[in-house]
């Protein structure tokens, strides 16, 4: 491998005298401004250029990128702008156009770039009318980058904006990666220049959410103008027209100057030569790049394509289309087959040109003659269209053995797409989330779910079902609530949403009188499409005023008292209340008619993380520590705070939670779990192993695998952990090393959480990659982040027996669902065992979270110590400078990042090493019936005593079944030992060292009880929790010490529901085990097992407790009832 060129800098992408450059497609839309102003500069144009639109998938970082770019940006004249929404920054885009019409403008013309998602673009359609009938400026053009999710990957909807644009007469580009989207985005400007049109540019994930390296030099292409155009000096905007002439001239003169311009530049191209075919294949943008990589499927070349009598046609401009260009490539083909997904643009459009003149050309493509072949939902795979292109090539005669093999290899990958989903990674709120919080409704009501991140809400069992367009929220309820029983309904809303349009929608619910509670969350953040900040600087004080102006006056303030809000700013007439509060507003304000608004003010916690690691946010000297010898295993914690820092923990004693610190953003909702095992902490940091100082010893350096062809690379993780910064680091490296790299990253809602797969080709020149999407069967290396999404169908059909080499991480990684099933339990041996099944030996398990905590103090740095590892098993042909390289450009955490990479490689070599050192011995699990006896024995002896103890051993000896005597074992115990009052104050003795184990440095512990002498029941049956201090140690020995008073008539505690629950629990454990006796093990095994088994349900502390309690009584009466019906002894159970 040559030398890694150490030179490339981050800064590149926009230094414009750069041209090999690795550049993602939104950061190529920053640089093709750039390109844009230089290339009118060498032609003596003094021109400026104008950015503005709306963020969302797959343009969701283009604000982002353009204010990175800012001094490049400001130094080229190029103004950004943020717009509230898409419409108006069309209108603004509009108004540039006209800059120079007066007299006034300061510039010989401006180029503009609107961007903004598929929904923009249909609610901006009365706006891009009128701006395409007005016209585009003869020095300026306008570019409409529309983000299309034909997938609805990310989106509410699936969107297709082709129609909208051709229906407001503008021209559509479709670009088939970054390189087009340079290229054929200075093509667009000229274009629009010639034309007087506004240029629709079509950008899609697999072309604009991709990272390539690409010539960048601005002067590549050139284009000239018509000459034959007479009318071309009328084309462009002018303040004169009236909509009559306007519809005229884009109808009849630019419509033909588009088609004109295309057909003078030739922007379509042929691929697939024409010599003697009699096939032609056609297609644009993304569905090129499936048909290139579909061929290559087939086995087909360009020398086997020539043998078939197989063209193909690139089409760029996909309306107008260059219709004599066409008809020219089409002249004498027998067939033409069109690859097109969605709605049929190209397909009608090549139908209408060979009808004009009278071919005889048959055309297939949403239909072969009556069948469907390509259909208009969904988006089409290069597999499928490889699966059928070779069939049709065979039913007209074009097929050789080469053909017939690859047919084959299609169909034998078909069959192998069998793997199952044995779990699901559901995207999901962050820890710490205000959404968490905020989206909870009281019993009995209903909420409508918001655009973004609220949008989850609906599978979080919050009794949130149901939304609207983004800036319709709640209107739909204006026409609902009038055919409805139920009197008022809550609406979920972020600041982001309100700010686009949303207010609109809540004026009409108050023009309407409809009885709905808004509930704006002002996180201060954009969050889902990355955290940008409000465009305005929109704020919560201003929210209050515009609501109150607008004629809600019963307007709440709820807001997190951790954070610095002044509250004196807000208007004085509205009530302001801590969130803890929440249910007692939203009962309050469901009762009064009309419209009511909470405004519920807590940072997005996403971004809270990021402003603390740069100081710019309040950052608690607190974190909260769960003491596992207490903790229940009841999951309150999780239903209360829906947080997924809470983990779970398996001990002898069963299953228990634990936060993980690493993932924690300290909102401590989980706090209100009732349950005395937690405890906060100060001045705690979390303690890094022993060896974490540890000397690396010498690493052999791995044999780096060569390319053939393509290296096709999937990574996979969970969102927002870093998997896209994987992805990135070796396209990096890939160019540093010379390479040529392609990349997709993943956005949306599947960074909260979700199954991120990134899809990444190497090859050794740029020219041969195409399609990035890896498809089924290619992938030569995964780097699995995750076990769920590696184990996933739609990663695991990627990979194929033989060809595929995976380091997969073996942690068990916890899903959203375990917040609200306390049951819950990723099937890690299960999802193992399917991808052992599948790669067999080509898979490699590395617990990277493990031991990037221990060694690390981290697991962020879990997918960094993969990549690590993933290198030194040789799947990457990335030579070791130019990794670490990359790793230094990337410019976080440098010394960490690097450190985690060579760890990663060192647990590769010495995986045994790694494994002890993530053992752990805290965690004893007993693995014989004998052992898990005596553990119990000893416990119970601390709990109260031997003669305890013995009761206990009494009646486990007393049945000889192994799988009933170990349910007796582990129930029965568990009835007996019950956590009251003197047994929390015996554990929490053990709480410092248990704390010590996790964390240093540790100044205070606090404890977080509700004594039943002192914090008396609310009505919903819950103690309010009171914070004590470490003097309350010297109680706990008291009370620790007073365990003889246990059941006594001095035993002041006994006297509660809840100890009287705990003796009635013992009784009827007892009873039943005397019940089973007299049953038949062989014939009633398993309900008895079921009975047997039930207090292991009974978990908790309180008022959690008893509803469970109360679920097992239920299941204890009928499974009593069934074994009485069953059971040939006489008798009956007392209950």
């Amino acid at each position: 491998m040559d030398m890694a060129n150490t030179s490339i800098k981050l800064d590149d992408k926009f230094n414009i005298t750069k041209s090999n450059v690795l550049l993602n497609g939104t950061q190529g839309l920053v640089r093709l401004m750039l390109g844009q102003k230089l290339r009118d500069e060498k032609q003596g144009l003094n021109t400026a250029g104008f950015v503005t639109g709306y963020r969302g998938s797959p343009l969701g970082a283009v604000d982002f990128q353009m204010r990175r770019a800012s001094k490049e940006l400001l130094a080229s004249n190029i103004k950004f702008k943020e717009a509230l929404n898409e419409d108006l920054a069309t209108t603004a885009l509009w108004g540039a156009q006209q800059a120079e019409l007066r007299g006034e403008g300061l510039y010989d013309g401006v180029f503009g770039l609107w961007y903004g998602k598929g929904p923009g673009v249909d609610r901006s359609g009365d706006a891009m009318r009128h701006a395409n009938m007005a016209g585009s400026s003869v020095n300026g053009g306008v570019l409409m980058a529309m983000g299309d999710d034909h997938s609805g990957e990310s989106s509410t909807v699936l969107h297709q904006s082709d129609l909208a644009m051709i229906d407001a007469g503008m021209p559509i580009l479709s670009p088939a990666g970054v390189q087009e989207i340079l290229d054929y985005g200075y093509y667009g400007f000229a274009l629009s220049r010639y034309s007087g049109l506004w240029v629709g540019l079509k950008t899609m994930k697999d072309t604009i959410e991709v990272t390539s390296v690409v010539d960048g030099d601005p002067f590549r292409m050139e284009f000239k103008n018509p000459e034959t155009m007479s009318t071309s000096d009328n084309l462009n905007i002018r303040l004169v027209d009236t909509p009559a002439d306007q519809e005229k001239r884009l109808l009849s003169d630019k419509k033909t100057a588009a088609e004109d311009f295309a057909r003078i530049n030739r922007i379509d191209k042929v691929g697939l030569p024409k010599l003697n075919s009699k096939i032609g294949l056609v297609a644009a943008g993304k569905n090129w790049l499936d048909l290139i990589h579909a061929l290559s499927l087939l086995g087909i070349d360009e020398s086997e394509a020539k043998a078939l009598g197989i063209t193909s046609y690139k089409i760029v401009q996909t309306w107008p289309i260059d219709r004599q260009s066409l008809l020219e490539w089409a002249d004498q083909l027998d067939l033409i087959i069109v690859i097109e997904e969605k709605r049929k643009i190209i397909e009608t459009q090549i139908k209408e040109a060979l009808f004009s003149i009278a071919s005889k050309t048959r055309v297939y493509g949403g239909h072969k003659n009556d069948e469907y072949l390509f259909f208009d939902h969904g988006v089409l795979d290069p597999l499928d269209i490889a699966s059928a292109l070779g069939q049709i090539f065979k039913e007209e005669g074009c097929s050789n053995n080469s053909l017939e093999l690859g047919l084959r290899k299609i169909i034998e990958v078909q069959s192998a797409d069998n793997a199952p989903d044995l779990a699901e990674r559901l995207p999901y709120f962050c820890a710490g989330c205000p959404h968490n919080s905020s989206t909870i409704v009281p019993e009995g009501s209903r909420a409508y779910a918001g655009i973004g991140c609220h949008y989850m809400a609906q599978w979080m069992d919050r009794e949130t079902l149901g939304f609207t367009h983004m800036g319709g929220e709640g209107a739909n309820w204006i026409g609902e609530s009038l055919f409805s029983k139920r009197d008022h309904v809550f609406q979920n809303i972020g600041d982001g949403t309100y700010n686009h349009s949303g207010i609109q929608a809540i004026r009409a619910a108050v023009a309407a009188n409809t009885d709905i509670t808004y509930k704006i969350l002002f996180n201060d953040a954009v969050a889902m499409t990355g955290g940008q900040g409000n465009d305005g600087q929109l704020t919560a004080v201003r929210i209050v005023n515009e609501l109150i102006a607008i004629g809600i006056e019963n307007t709440v303030l709820v807001y997190d008292d951790k954070e610095d809000l002044s509250l004196s700013s807000f208007p004085s007439q509205i009530e302001k209340v801590d969130r803890t509060k929440l249910n007692y507003v939203q009962e309050k304000l469901s009762k009064i008619k009309g419209v009511t608004a909470i405004v519920y003010v807590q940072t997005c916690a996403a971004e809270k993380r990021r402003r603390r690691k740069r100081g710019l946010f309040p950052d608690p000297d607190k974190r909260l520590f769960i003491n596992t010898d207490i903790c229940e295993g009841c999951g309150d914690c999780g239903v209360q705070s829906n947080c997924v820092a809470i983990t779970p923990i398996e001990t002898e004693l069963g299953r228990k939670r634990e936060i993980d610190q690493s993932n924690c953003n300290k909102d401590f909702s989980c706090l209100n779990g009732f349950c005395p095992s937690f405890v906060s902490l100060e001045g705690a940091s979390v303690k890094k192993s022993g060896q974490t100082d540890f000397v690396l010893p010498t690493l052999e350096q791995p044999k780096i695998p060569s390319i053939d062809g393509s290296h096709n690379i999937v990574v996979t993780g969970v969102g927002g952990s870093g998997v896209v910064t994987i992805g990135a680091l070796i396209a990096q490296a890939a160019q540093i090393d010379g390479l040529g790299a392609g990349m997709m990253e993943m956005a949306g809602l599947a960074q909260k959480g979700g199954a991120v797969h990134i899809h990444c080709r190497l090859a050794k020149s740029p020219n041969e990659i195409s399609a990035i999407r890896v498809t089924m069967g290619e992938c030569d290396a995964l780097i699995g982040g995750d076990l769920v999404v590696s184990s996933g169908s739609k990663c695991l059909n990627l990979t194929a027996n033989g060809r595929t080499k995976a380091v997969v991480n073996s942690d068990q990684i916890v899903t959203g669902e375990f917040t609200r099933n306390t049951e819950f339990e990723v099937p890690n041996g299960q999802l193992i065992v399917s991808m052992e099944a599948k790669l067999k030996e080509g898979l490699s398990l590395l617990n990277s979270s493990k031991i990037a905590t221990k060694l690390m103090g981290d697991s962020i740095y879990s997918n960094m110590l993969l990549l690590g590892a993933s290198w030194q098993q040789g799947l990457l042909p990335l030579s070791h400078d130019a990794l670490i390289h990359a790793i230094k450009l990337n410019g976080a955490f440098v010394e960490q990042n690097l450190r985690a990479f060579e760890i990663g490689r060192w647990a590769a070599l010495f995986p045994d090493d790694a494994n002890k050192i993530i053992s752990n011995p805290v965690v004893d699990l007993k693995n014989t019936l004998s052992d898990r006896i005596d553990y119990r024995i000893k416990h119970l002896e601390a709990f109260q005593g031997k003669t305890l103890s013995k009761k206990f051993v009494d009646i486990v000896e007393s049945f000889e079944d192994k799988e009933i005597k170990e349910a007796v074992v582990i129930n029965y115990h568990k009835v007996l030992a019950y956590k009251d009052e003197y047994e929390v104050a015996r554990l929490h003795l053990g709480t410092r060292q248990k704390v010590a184990e996790k964390f240093e440095n540790v100044k205070k512990i606090k404890f977080h009880l509700a004594p039943p002498l002192i914090s008396k029941e609310g009505k919903n049956g819950r103690a309010k929790k009171i914070e004590f201090g470490e003097f309350t140690i010297h109680i706990f020995k008291i009370l620790a010490w007073l365990k003889w008073l246990r059941g006594t008539k001095f035993d002041i505690f006994s006297y509660s529901k809840d100890r009287r629950l705990d003796l009635d629990i013992i009784k009827e454990y007892q009873h039943d085990l005397q019940f089973v006796k007299k049953l038949n093990f062989d014939k009633d095994k398993e309900l008895i097992l079921e009975l047997l088994n039930l207090p292991s349900s009974i978990k908790g502390f309180g008022v959690v407790r008893r509803k469970n309690y109360e679920a097992v009584s239920v299941q204890r009466k009928n499974l009593l009832k069934k074994l009485r019906n069953s059971s040939e002894v006489l008798g009956h159970a007392a209950e």
